[in-house]
């Protein structure tokens, strides 16, 4: 893949909780400049990024980084942000419902937040890093049964980011209409496509362009 393709596949993020609007206007800028698949940026920023930005494909996160706000609130959450512009929301799930095995749950909250999302991007971060095999396998139903557009892997904020073991993982699991996102700690052009090649449609990722830029 050449450096256009591999960056049209990006998730050019930007979610450092002591971010400013100058390090979040250099993303968005980037993101333009390089065609991005997105800006990914903090919900407070969105409102502000869209009006300086209108042609820019904004995503932000939604119960980020620990996901354990109450399903009403990621739904308002989601629709304040899909209010301010944005286009896609990555939300955390709850991860004391997977460890209670309350997948029936977990499903009707991804439910909830897709209806509130309508023809948007949902994508549903797993956070793999605090999951065993059985977990992984079951959200996989989860995120297929409540109408996920994408299961993603990690938020960036855990013990450890994207395996290629658990993108294998995924692809045997969710359902035809499910795509995968992996990130965390993917930083150079070669992890990048291994992502890509295993069957990534996205990366989440801060470093892509600084990785690619120059090529």
């Amino acid at each position: 893949m050449n450096k256009s393709e591999i960056l049209a596949k990006v998730d050019h993020t930007q979610l450092k909780p002591t971010a400013t609007w100058k390090d979040i206007a250099q993303l968005c800028e980037e993101a333009l400049q390089y065609a991005t698949a997105s800006a990914c940026i903090p919900p407070a920023f969105v409102a502000r990024a869209h009006a300086a930005y209108p042609a820019l494909n904004l995503c932000t996160v939604i119960g980020f980084p620990l996901g354990y706000a109450a399903t009403a609130v990621k739904v308002c959450e989601a629709k304040q942000a899909l209010a301010d512009g944005a286009n896609e929301v990555d939300v955390v799930v709850n991860l004391g419902d997977v460890k209670d095995g309350a997948f029936e749950r977990i499903t009707a909250e991804i439910a909830a937040l897709k209806a509130a999302a309508g023809t948007h991007i949902l994508k549903v971060i797993v956070e793999t890093c605090y999951l065993t095999q059985a977990e992984k396998i079951a959200l996989c139903g989860c995120v297929t049964k409540g109408g996920a557009d994408f299961i993603k892997t990690s938020t960036g904020f855990g013990t450890a980011g994207a395996q290629l073991e658990d993108i294998a993982l995924f692809r045997s699991h969710i359902g035809p209409g499910v795509q995968m996102k992996a990130s965390g700690g993917i930083r150079t052009r070669e992890q990048i496509e291994q992502f890509l090649q295993a069957g990534c449609a996205r990366i989440g990722c801060s470093a892509a362009v600084k990785a690619l830029a120059g090529e």
